[in-house]
């Protein structure tokens, strides 16, 4: 049976808003890393079936819902804003690789490009 890792990357934030709309170059030249990682995963027998960036932390946040109904757990909600002075480090992106051997996908969680630590997951299926 295939089953589906998800691998978030650790690191420093850094600035998104440079690479946005092009402005920072081709993302593909600039972080050839990522290239090779998705051709070691294809050898590795492994399949990406998805992934992304994200913009650095000051464009999300952090939030404790409050208990209850769904009003409830708005309205008690606790919002934090990013980046955070607690962490050093944040979600700076994602995959998802398929693969049938639990050892492969130990293997891709450490061929991750990252310029921190990864965290990989067994992804639980929901249907």
């Amino acid at each position: 049976m295939t089953d589906t890792y998800l691998y978030l990357i650790h690191e420093p934030d850094w600035d998104s808003d440079a690479y946005a709309d092009g402005a920072g170059g081709d993302l593909q030249q600039e972080f050839p890393q990522y290239a090779a990682f998705s051709e070691a995963v294809t050898r590795l027998g492994a399949r990406i079936v998805g992934g992304e960036a994200l913009h650095s932390a000051r464009y999300g946040g952090r939030v404790r819902p409050g208990e209850g109904s769904d009003d409830e757990r708005v309205g008690g909600a606790v919002y934090t804003d990013g980046p955070f002075p607690d962490t050093a480090e944040v979600v700076s992106g994602f995959y998802l690789v398929e693969t049938d051997d639990e050892a492969v996908a130990r293997r891709i969680a450490a061929l991750v490009p990252s310029g921190g630590y990864v965290e990989w997951r067994k992804v639980f299926p929901m249907s």
